[in-house]
């Protein structure tokens, strides 16, 4: 597999688990930028195993291929990236990520009980949102959303 000649989309998509399709998918939105062979078949490196690794992982996270994609545009594209370069990428999504961990928390210990004031149940929602006081706040889940 592979070699100097860089990994096909099928030896990728063996070792991802992901579907040779998928992977198109993730190159359109700048996840992973094969090089072209002089037959005009895409190679891939094996950073790109790490870089769909991490676009998997952080999507199954709930974080959105957009949010991935720009993080990742300022990793090196043909290389693998250093330790400072992913330090950077996870300084920057660590507020979203503590945001999105309390969000869950909240979820987790609300669960059993009204889930968020704004979930329509006001017979249920008596006691944590008497009289729909929440609704003035906005849409959606208030007590969940927390902002």
């Amino acid at each position: 597999m592979g070699g100097s000649q860089g990994l096909t989309i099928g030896d990728l998509a063996a070792r991802t688990g992901l579907a040779v399709s998928a992977i198109r998918f993730y190159e359109t939105h700048g996840i992973v930028h094969p090089v072209r062979n002089a037959g005009g078949h895409r190679r891939y490196g094996a950073h790109d195993l790490r870089r769909l690794s991490f676009a998997m992982i952080a999507q199954r996270l709930g974080i959105s291929l957009s949010e991935i994609a720009g993080h990742m545009a300022h990793l090196p594209v043909h290389k693998a990236p250093s330790k400072a370069e992913w330090s950077l990428i996870s300084r920057a999504m660590r507020a979203d990520l503590e945001a999105r961990i309390a969000q869950l928390e909240r979820l987790r210990d609300n669960l059993d009980g009204c889930i968020g004031c704004g979930c329509l149940s006001l017979e249920a929602c008596r006691l944590y949102n008497p009289d729909d006081i929440r609704a003035t706040e906005g849409q959606g889940p208030r007590t969940l959303i927390g902002d």
